[in-house]
């Protein structure tokens, strides 16, 4: 398995996952998962559809707890806590969810103003002030008094995003951020997530198979297959992996078995139709 180098700094993880276990029904999900996520980094977690990268991501912020192992945030641990008490660490971690959760019977400032009321003691003319700045920050200024149902997919996970940070969050989870959008409208979303890394000086971990989007905006890639790390490193060294699964990934291949099984069921089907011609 790929490993990165060490952390420059050699400053301790933001996030630590620890032998991490999660199975719904007989289906396990993650399976002994261990990952840290640097500080101050952008780390993408790659793989395919049903290896545990969503599921991974609401352990962070407790919305799931562990079958067994542990999560830490900084020197907290997320996963025995009480829920009173994970709301201090759900200010710190915001979350952007796969299909932005937007508040439909509000407008977009309404949505914006929800975390603040909720979290904060601003003012009203405090919250207002960071409204605009995170709608400026997202490039959607003019569309405040608009309703979600009016705007475009792309401008709806803007909204949500800008929802997202305007609590100024220490790390921003994101769940396949360009997932719906087309090719310009992702790009527009992999910018921001660069943005706001220098801006806001955030810790972001950006859960995608686009890989697009990961190699533009990752300081390191992990890729999850079957609930487990099978690669970790800079884009560059992902790149250069000689693991098999890394590689069909990249190149978009069907497994071995899944050809196998397709084919078999090709030839079966066409054996059913010789015998009844």
């Amino acid at each position: 398995m790929i490993r990165p180098p060490a952390h420059p700094d050699d400053a301790p993880p933001v996030i630590r996952l620890v032998g991490l276990r999660k199975s719904f029904a007989r289906t396990r999900v993650l399976d002994d998962l261990s990952l840290d996520f640097p500080e101050g980094l952008t780390t993408v977690v790659l793989g395919p559809s049903g290896c545990g990268k969503s599921v991974m991501l609401k352990h962070i912020v407790g919305l799931l707890r562990p079958d067994a192992g542990e999560v830490w945030y900084r020197e907290t641990r997320v996963d025995t806590i009480r829920e009173r008490r994970l709301t201090g660490v759900r200010r710190d971690i915001g979350f952007l969810f796969q299909m932005g959760a937007l508040f439909d019977s509000m407008t977009v400032e309404e949505n914006i103003l929800f975390p603040l009321r909720e979290h904060t003691k601003l003012s009203h003319r405090e919250c207002r002030a960071e409204v605009e700045r995170v709608l400026n920050l997202v490039g959607l200024a003019d569309v405040i008094h608009a309703m979600p149902a009016n705007l475009s997919g792309g401008q709806r996970k803007r909204i949500a995003l800008a929802r997202t940070i305007v609590t100024d969050p220490k790390v921003v989870l994101f769940d396949e951020p360009t997932t719906g959008l087309d090719p310009i409208r992702s790009d527009v979303i992999n910018e921001l997530i660069i943005k706001l890394k220098h801006e806001l000086t955030c810790t972001n971990i950006v859960v995608t198979h686009d890989l697009t989007s990961a190699f533009k905006v990752a300081d390191r890639l992990v890729m999850l297959h079957d609930g487990r790390v099978v690669a970790e490193g800079t884009p560059d060294a992902i790149r250069r992996s000689a693991d098999p699964i890394v590689q069909r990934f990249l190149q978009g291949e069907a497994s071995l078995d899944e050809l196998a099984f397709i084919r078999a069921k090709q030839d079966d089907a066409h054996r059913g139709k010789v015998r009844h011609a």
